[in-house]
Protein backbone atom coordinates (compact mmCIF):
# COMPACT_ATOMS: atom_id res chain seq x y z
CA UNK A 1 0.00 0.00 0.00
CA UNK A 2 1.05 3.70 -0.73
CA UNK A 3 2.15 5.76 2.25
CA UNK A 4 1.20 8.70 0.16
CA UNK A 5 -1.41 10.64 -1.26
CA UNK A 6 -1.59 12.87 -4.33
CA UNK A 7 -4.50 14.81 -4.66
CA UNK A 8 -6.20 18.36 -4.99
CA UNK A 9 -4.59 20.62 -1.99
CA UNK A 10 -7.23 23.55 -1.65
CA UNK A 11 -5.74 26.75 -2.83
CA UNK A 12 -5.49 30.46 -1.59
CA UNK A 13 -4.89 31.35 -5.24
CA UNK A 14 -5.10 30.05 -8.93
CA UNK A 15 -2.84 27.14 -10.42
CA UNK A 16 0.54 27.84 -10.96
CA UNK A 17 0.76 28.91 -14.42
CA UNK A 18 4.13 28.84 -15.02
CA UNK A 19 4.43 25.19 -14.06
CA UNK A 20 1.13 24.42 -16.36
CA UNK A 21 2.51 26.55 -19.05
CA UNK A 22 -1.31 28.39 -19.43
CA UNK A 23 -1.54 31.86 -19.22
CA UNK A 24 -2.20 33.50 -15.99
CA UNK A 25 -5.29 34.87 -14.97
CA UNK A 26 -5.51 38.60 -13.84
CA UNK A 27 -4.03 38.82 -10.42
CA UNK A 28 -6.33 40.26 -7.49
CA UNK A 29 -4.37 38.73 -4.56
CA UNK A 30 -0.46 39.00 -3.90
CA UNK A 31 -1.53 34.78 -3.95
CA UNK A 32 -3.18 34.90 -7.35
CA UNK A 33 0.31 36.84 -8.01
CA UNK A 34 2.32 34.40 -6.34
CA UNK A 35 0.22 31.14 -8.06
CA UNK A 36 0.24 33.22 -11.99
CA UNK A 37 4.01 33.39 -12.12
CA UNK A 38 6.04 30.90 -9.62
CA UNK A 39 7.46 27.85 -11.21
CA UNK A 40 6.65 24.51 -9.37
CA UNK A 41 7.29 21.31 -11.04
CA UNK A 42 7.04 19.12 -7.84
CA UNK A 43 3.50 17.80 -7.70
CA UNK A 44 1.55 17.65 -4.35
CA UNK A 45 1.96 14.71 -2.24
CA UNK A 46 0.75 14.27 1.46
CA UNK A 47 1.96 11.41 3.99
CA UNK A 48 -1.22 9.22 5.11
CA UNK A 49 0.04 9.08 8.58
CA UNK A 50 -0.51 12.98 9.16
CA UNK A 51 -2.85 12.51 11.75
CA UNK A 52 -1.34 10.75 14.18
CA UNK A 53 2.08 12.77 13.81
CA UNK A 54 0.03 15.58 14.47
CA UNK A 55 -1.58 14.21 17.90
CA UNK A 56 2.42 13.08 18.28
CA UNK A 57 3.68 16.26 17.87
CA UNK A 58 0.89 18.11 19.97
CA UNK A 59 1.54 15.12 22.90
CA UNK A 60 4.99 16.03 23.07
CA UNK A 61 5.08 19.65 23.06
CA UNK A 62 2.40 19.06 25.90
CA UNK A 63 5.00 16.74 28.00
CA UNK A 64 8.36 18.98 27.35
CA UNK A 65 5.75 22.20 29.17
CA UNK A 66 6.22 24.37 25.76
CA UNK A 67 2.41 24.99 25.00
CA UNK A 68 2.29 26.45 28.48
CA UNK A 69 3.67 29.57 27.21
CA UNK A 70 1.78 32.38 26.18
CA UNK A 71 0.12 32.16 22.82
CA UNK A 72 2.38 28.86 21.81
CA UNK A 73 -0.48 26.37 21.61
CA UNK A 74 -2.60 29.13 19.35
CA UNK A 75 0.87 29.58 16.83
CA UNK A 76 1.07 25.62 16.88
CA UNK A 77 -2.60 25.45 15.52
CA UNK A 78 -2.08 28.27 12.81
CA UNK A 79 1.40 27.05 11.62
CA UNK A 80 0.26 22.77 11.34
CA UNK A 81 3.97 21.48 11.71
CA UNK A 82 2.49 17.73 11.09
CA UNK A 83 1.14 19.27 8.18
CA UNK A 84 4.42 20.69 6.86
CA UNK A 85 6.27 17.42 7.42
CA UNK A 86 3.44 15.42 5.80
CA UNK A 87 3.61 17.36 2.97
CA UNK A 88 7.70 17.27 2.65
CA UNK A 89 8.07 13.54 3.56
CA UNK A 90 5.31 11.96 2.16
CA UNK A 91 6.82 8.71 1.77
CA UNK A 92 8.43 8.59 4.97
CA UNK A 93 7.72 5.81 7.83
CA UNK A 94 5.73 7.29 10.99
CA UNK A 95 9.11 7.47 13.10
CA UNK A 96 10.80 9.65 10.48
CA UNK A 97 7.43 11.92 10.11
CA UNK A 98 6.87 11.99 14.28
CA UNK A 99 10.69 13.07 14.49
CA UNK A 100 10.64 15.99 11.95
CA UNK A 101 7.18 17.29 12.91
CA UNK A 102 8.33 17.43 16.39
CA UNK A 103 11.61 19.57 15.09
CA UNK A 104 9.53 21.91 12.86
CA UNK A 105 7.17 22.40 15.56
CA UNK A 106 10.38 22.76 18.22
CA UNK A 107 11.69 25.37 15.73
CA UNK A 108 8.41 27.23 15.26
CA UNK A 109 8.21 27.54 19.43
CA UNK A 110 12.28 28.83 19.30
CA UNK A 111 12.24 30.80 16.68
CA UNK A 112 9.61 32.73 17.96
CA UNK A 113 10.56 33.49 20.91
CA UNK A 114 14.14 34.59 19.74
CA UNK A 115 12.41 37.22 17.83
CA UNK A 116 10.40 38.27 21.13
CA UNK A 117 13.55 38.08 23.09
CA UNK A 118 15.80 39.60 20.59
CA UNK A 119 13.20 42.58 19.91
CA UNK A 120 14.85 43.84 22.94
CA UNK A 121 18.16 44.19 21.49
CA UNK A 122 20.99 40.84 20.60
CA UNK A 123 22.32 40.76 23.55
CA UNK A 124 19.24 39.64 25.67
CA UNK A 125 19.12 36.02 22.96
CA UNK A 126 22.85 35.10 24.45
CA UNK A 127 21.65 32.79 27.77
CA UNK A 128 18.93 30.93 25.18
CA UNK A 129 21.40 30.46 22.18
CA UNK A 130 24.25 29.26 23.87
CA UNK A 131 22.17 27.12 26.29
CA UNK A 132 21.14 25.31 23.07
CA UNK A 133 25.00 25.36 21.81
CA UNK A 134 25.83 23.80 24.73
CA UNK A 135 23.49 20.97 24.66
CA UNK A 136 24.42 20.20 20.24
CA UNK A 137 27.71 20.57 20.71
CA UNK A 138 28.79 19.45 24.59
CA UNK A 139 25.64 17.29 25.34
CA UNK A 140 25.47 19.80 28.81
CA UNK A 141 21.75 18.73 31.23
CA UNK A 142 19.37 21.77 29.73
CA UNK A 143 18.17 24.42 32.22
CA UNK A 144 15.04 26.00 30.35
CA UNK A 145 11.93 23.70 28.88
CA UNK A 146 12.92 25.07 25.63
CA UNK A 147 16.56 23.94 26.24
CA UNK A 148 14.71 20.35 27.26
CA UNK A 149 12.71 20.03 24.19
CA UNK A 150 16.17 20.38 22.18
CA UNK A 151 17.87 17.65 24.33
CA UNK A 152 14.99 15.45 23.64
CA UNK A 153 14.99 15.93 20.39
CA UNK A 154 18.69 15.42 20.17
CA UNK A 155 18.10 12.08 22.24
CA UNK A 156 15.58 11.08 19.55
CA UNK A 157 17.78 11.65 16.72
CA UNK A 158 20.98 9.83 18.16
CA UNK A 159 18.33 6.33 18.53
CA UNK A 160 17.09 7.24 15.18
CA UNK A 161 19.99 7.98 12.89
CA UNK A 162 23.65 6.87 12.43
CA UNK A 163 26.54 8.53 14.82
CA UNK A 164 27.57 10.04 11.75
CA UNK A 165 23.94 11.23 11.02
CA UNK A 166 23.56 12.46 14.52
CA UNK A 167 26.80 14.45 14.14
CA UNK A 168 25.90 16.78 11.34
CA UNK A 169 22.19 17.12 12.61
CA UNK A 170 23.81 18.40 15.89
CA UNK A 171 26.09 20.67 13.52
CA UNK A 172 23.13 22.10 11.48
CA UNK A 173 21.45 22.84 14.18
CA UNK A 174 23.92 25.15 15.62
CA UNK A 175 24.32 26.83 12.51
CA UNK A 176 20.82 27.86 12.63
CA UNK A 177 21.19 28.78 16.34
CA UNK A 178 23.61 31.06 15.11
CA UNK A 179 22.21 32.64 12.28
CA UNK A 180 19.20 33.67 14.72
CA UNK A 181 21.69 35.99 16.29
CA UNK A 182 22.41 37.60 12.78
CA UNK A 183 19.00 37.98 12.36
CA UNK A 184 18.74 39.96 15.80
CA UNK A 185 21.62 42.15 15.02
CA UNK A 186 20.22 42.74 11.27
CA UNK A 187 16.89 43.57 13.02
CA UNK A 188 18.34 45.97 15.69
CA UNK A 189 20.70 47.92 13.52
CA UNK A 190 21.02 51.23 12.75
CA UNK A 191 20.68 50.77 8.55
CA UNK A 192 18.70 48.00 7.23
CA UNK A 193 21.16 45.33 5.69
CA UNK A 194 21.49 44.42 1.87
CA UNK A 195 20.21 41.95 -0.30
CA UNK A 196 23.46 39.80 0.33
CA UNK A 197 23.00 40.08 3.80
CA UNK A 198 19.38 39.33 3.98
CA UNK A 199 19.79 36.27 2.09
CA UNK A 200 22.73 34.72 3.87
CA UNK A 201 20.76 34.94 7.15
CA UNK A 202 17.83 33.73 5.67
CA UNK A 203 19.64 30.87 4.51
CA UNK A 204 20.64 30.18 8.27
CA UNK A 205 17.27 31.31 10.02
CA UNK A 206 15.60 29.06 7.52
CA UNK A 207 16.46 25.55 10.08
CA UNK A 208 16.08 23.61 6.93
CA UNK A 209 19.41 21.75 7.03
CA UNK A 210 19.04 20.59 10.08
CA UNK A 211 16.62 17.94 8.52
CA UNK A 212 18.72 16.80 5.89
CA UNK A 213 20.03 13.81 7.82
CA UNK A 214 16.74 12.81 8.14
CA UNK A 215 16.16 12.56 5.08
CA UNK A 216 19.48 10.49 5.21
CA UNK A 217 18.05 8.42 8.22
CA UNK A 218 14.80 8.08 6.04
CA UNK A 219 16.80 5.88 3.69
CA UNK A 220 17.88 1.95 4.43
CA UNK A 221 21.93 3.03 4.15
CA UNK A 222 23.58 5.24 4.50
CA UNK A 223 25.20 7.21 1.83
CA UNK A 224 28.89 7.30 0.58
CA UNK A 225 31.01 9.66 1.69
CA UNK A 226 31.68 10.78 -1.98
CA UNK A 227 27.97 11.63 -2.70
CA UNK A 228 27.89 13.16 0.56
CA UNK A 229 30.63 15.63 -0.14
CA UNK A 230 30.08 16.14 -4.38
CA UNK A 231 30.42 19.29 -5.13
CA UNK A 232 27.02 18.82 -6.93
CA UNK A 233 25.44 18.15 -4.24
CA UNK A 234 26.70 20.68 -1.62
CA UNK A 235 25.02 22.78 -4.67
CA UNK A 236 21.84 20.86 -4.41
CA UNK A 237 21.77 21.24 -0.69
CA UNK A 238 21.88 25.35 -0.90
CA UNK A 239 19.92 25.50 -3.72
CA UNK A 240 16.85 23.10 -1.73
CA UNK A 241 17.46 25.31 1.33
CA UNK A 242 17.33 28.92 -0.25
CA UNK A 243 14.33 27.78 -2.24
CA UNK A 244 12.57 25.84 0.47
CA UNK A 245 12.77 29.05 2.88
CA UNK A 246 12.04 31.79 0.16
CA UNK A 247 8.67 30.20 -0.97
CA UNK A 248 7.60 31.25 2.61
CA UNK A 249 8.99 34.51 2.25
CA UNK A 250 6.83 35.59 -0.31
CA UNK A 251 3.27 34.52 1.54
CA UNK A 252 4.70 35.67 5.19
CA UNK A 253 5.94 39.04 3.66
CA UNK A 254 2.46 40.60 4.41
CA UNK A 255 2.51 39.27 8.17
CA UNK A 256 6.29 40.58 8.43
CA UNK A 257 6.15 43.69 7.20
CA UNK A 258 3.67 44.64 9.49
CA UNK A 259 5.52 43.47 12.34
CA UNK A 260 8.71 45.33 11.38
CA UNK A 261 10.62 42.08 9.77
CA UNK A 262 13.32 42.65 7.36
CA UNK A 263 15.00 39.31 6.77
CA UNK A 264 12.88 37.91 3.85
CA UNK A 265 13.37 38.15 0.41
CA UNK A 266 10.70 39.83 -0.97
CA UNK A 267 10.47 42.31 1.29
CA UNK A 268 14.72 42.76 0.81
CA UNK A 269 13.59 43.43 -2.91
CA UNK A 270 11.37 45.77 -2.15
CA UNK A 271 14.06 48.21 0.10
CA UNK A 272 16.51 48.03 -2.80
CA UNK A 273 14.00 48.83 -5.36
CA UNK A 274 11.86 51.28 -3.08
CA UNK A 275 8.66 49.71 -4.54
CA UNK A 276 5.54 48.33 -3.42
CA UNK A 277 5.38 44.66 -2.20
CA UNK A 278 3.11 43.21 -5.07
CA UNK A 279 5.84 45.09 -7.12
CA UNK A 280 9.08 43.31 -5.13
CA UNK A 281 7.33 39.87 -5.30
CA UNK A 282 8.00 39.68 -9.25
CA UNK A 283 11.94 39.40 -8.61
CA UNK A 284 11.44 37.17 -6.14
CA UNK A 285 9.85 34.62 -7.52
CA UNK A 286 12.13 35.19 -10.81
CA UNK A 287 15.05 34.73 -8.42
CA UNK A 288 12.95 31.25 -6.66
CA UNK A 289 12.33 30.03 -10.27
CA UNK A 290 15.53 30.15 -11.18
CA UNK A 291 16.78 28.75 -8.24
CA UNK A 292 14.51 25.65 -8.90
CA UNK A 293 15.56 25.26 -12.62
CA UNK A 294 19.17 25.15 -11.47
CA UNK A 295 18.50 22.32 -9.09
CA UNK A 296 16.24 20.33 -11.69
CA UNK A 297 19.23 20.83 -13.84
CA UNK A 298 22.36 19.43 -11.35
CA UNK A 299 19.88 16.84 -9.63
CA UNK A 300 19.82 15.55 -13.45
CA UNK A 301 23.72 15.68 -13.90
CA UNK A 302 24.75 14.21 -10.72
CA UNK A 303 21.91 11.15 -10.79
CA UNK A 304 23.82 8.87 -12.23
CA UNK A 305 26.35 9.14 -10.04
CA UNK A 306 24.53 8.64 -6.93
CA UNK A 307 23.13 5.03 -4.73
CA UNK A 308 19.58 4.05 -3.70
CA UNK A 309 20.28 6.53 -0.65
CA UNK A 310 22.25 9.35 -2.49
CA UNK A 311 18.43 9.02 -4.41
CA UNK A 312 16.31 8.75 -1.50
CA UNK A 313 18.46 12.61 -0.14
CA UNK A 314 17.89 14.03 -3.11
CA UNK A 315 14.21 13.40 -3.55
CA UNK A 316 14.20 14.89 0.44
CA UNK A 317 15.90 17.89 -1.02
CA UNK A 318 13.07 18.30 -3.66
CA UNK A 319 10.12 17.49 -0.59
CA UNK A 320 11.37 20.56 1.21
CA UNK A 321 11.02 22.89 -2.05
CA UNK A 322 7.15 20.82 -2.80
CA UNK A 323 5.84 21.09 0.80
CA UNK A 324 6.68 24.35 1.69
CA UNK A 325 5.02 25.71 -1.39
CA UNK A 326 1.83 23.52 -0.89
CA UNK A 327 2.11 24.65 3.21
CA UNK A 328 2.77 27.86 2.69
CA UNK A 329 -0.11 29.03 0.29
CA UNK A 330 -2.73 27.54 3.05
CA UNK A 331 -1.52 27.68 6.36
CA UNK A 332 -3.33 30.11 8.65
CA UNK A 333 -0.15 31.68 9.72
CA UNK A 334 0.65 33.62 5.91
CA UNK A 335 -3.68 34.13 5.52
CA UNK A 336 -3.11 37.34 5.41
CA UNK A 337 -1.35 37.39 2.03
CA UNK A 338 -5.02 35.75 0.57
CA UNK A 339 -6.37 39.29 0.65
CA UNK A 340 -3.69 41.68 0.41
CA UNK A 341 -4.31 43.62 -3.31
CA UNK A 342 -1.81 42.29 -5.79
CA UNK A 343 -1.79 45.76 -7.20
Amino acid sequence: MSTTQERAVPRQGAPAAAATGRAADPAATLNDLIDAHLYMPFPFRSNRHEAEAAAGTDAWLDSCGLTAGPGVAEMIARTRPAQLASYITPDADPDILLLVARQIAYQFVFDDRAEEVGAGGADRLLPMLCESVEILRDGLPPTTALGAALADLHRQVRQRCTPAQAARWAWNGREYVHGLMYEAVAQNGSVPPHMGVCTSIRSLTAGVEPFYPLCEAAEAEEMRPQELHHPLMRRLTRLSVDAAVWIPDLYSAVKEQRAGGLINLALGYQRAYDCSLAEAVLPAIARINGTIREFERIRAELRPELSAAGLGYVDGMSGWIRGCYHWSRTVPRYADSAQAPAR
